[in-house]
């Protein structure tokens, strides 16, 4: 996706920020709900029409249902055949419809942790749109990754499809959240839905879903005041950090890494505010990285300093890195953040009870 794309489809999502302003419970539920529901079209490069963002509109104000909207929606694209003015390509009718289902989806209480459930996502983001909606697929694939330079993720063979999905969900249901660490707890749940996403059990139309599941299995788990933002304005990286998370080539010293989406889901989950820059997940990014790294600077002896205090101790804060240092408290947190946009560590909590993680 270019950066005009992103600025595009970001430009879209101001419709809604004054809804979200509001302290009108209500209108602001609708408008996170629509921008999130906007911005995952992202994920597949598409931006909807402007008759989709008025109706939604009508709908955050109370005057129409979500039930109303997809049927405005689907009268709206019936009558454009009909008159054969069609002015909008298949992707934008796409992309007005799946933004509608996923609306409704995410204003739905009801959630049930299941294969059946993923599936069923599926099958009411795209009836009518693909003709395999809620079917697993049945031939093998591959995607062309610009984050892998043209290379693609090896996802799960068509043969096995449904014991792979079935045995992850057995494997979750089991699991226990009690007693983790906020960092435990974001390191399983990007373990889960990296599993869950590289089955890739669908044609098409997986990262969507998997995003949809994943906000409604959250919010299951008692997270109820997840940042939807972060999907509206970072789906590409979303799924972006998914795809690291799935691949490797260790011919060219390319490993697996959920750095990214450990990232991403400490943002979303915690309220953290780590710099999510698409550009870094590239596989030539982190080359370029790792030989920088071998490059000394008159300032990197006091970023080494305040890493290894942080090592040594990943309770330590900043304030008494500044006294066993001795400098300015600007200096520690400009070097502390410095170090955070490089992904060498991650901060989980409040700066005075939280701690560090050395990724």
């Amino acid at each position: 996706m270019s950066e005009q794309q992103n600025v595009e489809n970001k430009s879209s999502m101001h419709n809604f920020d004054e809804y979200i302003r509001q302290t009108e419970p209500n209108k602001k539920e609708k408008g996170i709900i629509w921008q999130t529901a906007i911005g995952l079209q992202q994920i597949d490069g598409l931006k909807p029409s402007e008759y989709l963002i008025q109706t939604a509109i009508k709908n955050i104000e109370g005057d129409i249902t979500f039930e109303e909207v997809k049927n405005l929606i689907d009268n709206y694209y019936i009558a454009q055949v009909a008159r054969q003015d069609n002015n909008q390509d298949d992707r934008t009718e796409e992309a007005d419809k799946v933004s509608a289902r996923i609306a409704e989806i995410l204003s739905e209480k009801t959630f049930s942790f299941s294969p059946t459930e993923y599936l069923n996502i599926h099958r009411r983001l795209f009836v009518g749109i693909y003709k395999f909606a809620g079917k697993i697929r049945d031939y093998n694939i591959t995607k062309a990754e610009w984050v892998l330079d043209g290379d693609t993720v090896l996802y799960a063979g068509a043969d096995n499809l449904r014991a792979t999905l079935e045995f992850d969900f057995e494997q979750e249901k089991k699991f226990v959240f009690k007693g983790l660490s906020p960092q435990q707890v974001i390191e399983h749940i990007a373990h889960f839905i990296s599993f869950l996403w590289q089955i890739h059990i669908f044609g098409e139309g997986n990262t969507r879903t998997t995003a949809v599941f994943l906000i409604k299995y959250l919010r299951k788990l008692g997270f109820k005041n997840i940042n939807n933002d972060l999907f509206a304005q970072n789906s590409w990286y979303f799924r972006n950090a998914l795809v690291r998370a799935n691949y490797a080539d260790i011919s060219r010293n390319i490993d697996k890494t959920a750095i990214f989406l450990n990232r991403f889901l400490s943002n979303l989950v915690f309220g953290e505010k780590n710099v999510l820059k698409n550009r870094e997940l590239h596989i030539n990014f982190m080359a370029i990285v790792a030989v920088s790294d071998t490059v000394k600077t008159e300032n990197d002896t006091v970023n080494d300093t305040v890493f290894n205090l942080i090592k040594e101790n990943p309770n330590i804060t900043a304030e008494e890195i500044r006294i066993k240092l001795n400098i300015g408290i600007a200096t520690v947190k400009r070097k502390i953040k410095m170090l955070k946009e490089k992904g060498i560590i991650t901060r989980f909590g409040s700066d005075k009870t939280g701690s560090w993680k050395i990724n």
